[in-house]
């Protein structure tokens, strides 16, 4: 159609027919113009590149990945030397140690000589004593006397019973067994082991100090079993 009837179509009242629309004509929502088709968005280059599979590194490689923990007991500096003080303090501490394990040692050694020597006297006393015995199978009278913090007691005659209270004769203990034996014997007895006797009576002493020498004491009020 020429310019002529078109102008003449306008004049007559006819409208121009409109124009088709162009997609991808228009701007983006973005602002930024639209690209054309096949073209993505260039790939990332230069520092901090990561690889598929690969493992960032940090330095010159020798770092610890990310978020691995310290391991544990790792000082974090150099450890603070100890003052004189505290020096002094652990050598006084050291040395009092080793007093009292030597005080432990030494008491332990004297306590096995102790009963080293208990036995020897006693395998001795049972060796003096053996048929030294005096105690009579007719003996009715109780001659109580105190030994080892209680009251013991043996059985006299009473020709034994003046005897023992004028100091003729005396009592040894004796594997738990109590003997009338006499003085001779009972200062032997003694010498071996003094422990062992149990009844002494000096015979310049005063009654008092010996209650139980008179028979009407045959058993006392304080008797302790």
């Amino acid at each position: 159609m020429s310019d002529t009837l078109r102008d003449q179509l306008l004049g007559l009242g006819f409208k121009p027919a409109p124009k088709p629309e162009r997609k991808n004509d228009g701007p983006r929502r973005d602002g930024r113009p639209q690209g054309k088709a096949g073209q993505g968005k260039p790939a990332a280059s230069g520092k901090g590149e990561h690889k598929p599979g690969g493992e960032r590194r940090h330095g010159h490689g020798q770092g610890r990945p990310q978020g691995q923990a310290r391991p544990q007991g790792q000082n974090t500096g150099p450890r603070r030397p100890r003052t004189a003080e505290e020096m002094d303090l652990a050598k006084a501490y050291a040395i009092r140690a080793q007093r009292e394990k030597e005080e432990r040692i030494e008491a332990e050694r004297l306590k096995q000589e102790e009963a080293r020597v208990r036995r020897e006297a006693k395998a001795k006393l049972d060796v003096l004593l053996k048929d030294k015995g005096l105690n009579a199978e007719a003996a009715d009278i109780a001659r109580h006397f105190p030994y080892g913090g209680k009251i013991k007691r043996i059985y006299v005659t009473a020709e034994q019973l003046k005897q023992l209270n004028a100091g003729e004769l005396g009592v040894v203990q004796l594997n738990g067994r109590y003997l009338l034996v006499t003085a001779a014997v009972l200062a032997e007895a003694e010498a071996v082991f003094a422990q062992a006797v149990a009844l002494k009576v000096d015979p310049n002493a005063p009654i008092e100090d010996d209650p139980y020498a008179d028979p009407k004491y045959q058993v006392p009020d304080d008797l302790v079993w």
